[in-house]
């Protein structure tokens, strides 16, 4: 405001200045002329500062247009997993287990910066930044640096979606090793219980054939007791005949004695009947006596037969027997 008074004073006098003639007024002219001229170039100056500014905000917005397009275009390339992993570089390579980066790092152990390429924008207008004053350099960077800092984030998402992914089905492979060795286990198991199952059938019927043998063993010896009694009885009673057969014998001695003394053909008729009934007894007996013997014998070869198949079934079971304690103690292993 004080630098218009002074401008205004200057251009125009006084009251009690008095102008003296037409030079005071030329003057005053040319410095009208002079002041005007100065508005019309400070005019011109904010016309092309202007200009300036707006070429510098409509680069701005073309670069920041340029950036946003290659955003999107990133963005969708990274939606497709085969257009991500070749933009990243991620592929699959020998005697590597698992992904690598572009590097052939292991994505496991990778680096996640990422550099930022300017050339891959393909702008025609790259190359005119350059001409870009100084403080919108500064402007430019900030935005490459945002550009590449999204760039970075999204290779490094697609990076981490790919470690997740090998991971993922390395965590299925487990999962399905995992359910076939259950499955084998459980097989497994299933047949030793139907083995075990058998062999319990198996051993139920041995001990039934166990028990029926023992009956039998104990039948055996008691008729072998019984066959023993007997032939202790048919001792006696062929002791008792042989005594009835001495007695009879001296008694026919002594008949024949008195028959030579006084013969008589009744008397040693009857004699010969007695003789011959007692001879026919006792050969009876003895026959008897024989067969007796014969089957006291059998009886008794018998009963070590079946004594020692007894012994032997008892071994078998009890090999049976360790059999299940270490079938039994598999199994809760299991």
């Amino acid at each position: 405001m004080a630098g218009q008074e002074e401008s205004s004073s200057s251009l125009f006098p006084r009251e009690h200045e008095k102008p003296h003639g037409s030079e005071l007024g030329k003057s005053q002219l040319d410095v009208l002329q002079e002041s005007l001229q100065e508005v019309k170039i400070c005019m011109h100056k904010s016309e092309q500062d202007a200009k300036k500014e707006i070429e510098v905000l409509w680069r701005r917005v073309k670069t920041a247009a340029t950036v946003l397009s290659y955003l999107k275009s990133k963005a969708q390339v990274m939606a497709v997993p085969e257009l991500s992993y070749a933009a990243c570089g991620i592929r699959q390579s020998e005697g590597v287990d698992g992904l690598v980066d572009r590097d052939g790092v292991p994505l496991t152990f990778c680096s996640r910066n990422v550099d930022f390429d300017i050339s891959s924008f393909g702008c025609p207008d790259e190359y005119s930044w350059t001409r870009i004053d100084e403080h919108d350099n500064v402007y430019i960077e900030e935005l490459l640096n945002s550009a590449n800092l999204v760039t970075e984030v999204m290779e490094s998402l697609v990076q981490r979606a790919a470690i997740a992914e090998s991971e993922t089905l390395v965590h299925k492979e487990r999962v399905s090793f995992g359910q076939e060795e259950i499955k084998r286990k459980t097989a497994q198991i299933e047949s030793m219980s139907f083995k075990l199952g058998e062999m319990e059938k198996f051993a139920s019927g041995t001990n039934d054939i166990l028990n029926e043998m023992k009956q039998r063993v104990e039948d055996l010896v008691e008729e072998t007791t019984m066959q023993r009694q007997r032939a202790a009885e048919n001792d006696l009673e062929l002791c008792r005949v042989k005594r009835d057969f001495e007695s009879l014998k001296s008694y026919v001695n002594s008949l024949i004695s008195v028959r030579e003394t006084l013969p008589s053909p009744d008397k040693f008729q009857m004699i010969e009947r007695l003789l011959e009934r007692l001879m026919l007894r006792t050969t009876q007996l003895e026959s008897e006596k024989s067969q007796k013997d014969a089957e006291v014998n059998k009886l008794v070869e018998e009963n070590v037969r079946l004594t020692a198949l007894l012994d032997k079934k008892e071994a078998e079971l009890l090999a049976m027997n360790e059999q299940f304690k270490v079938m039994a103690l598999s199994n809760s292993r299991f």
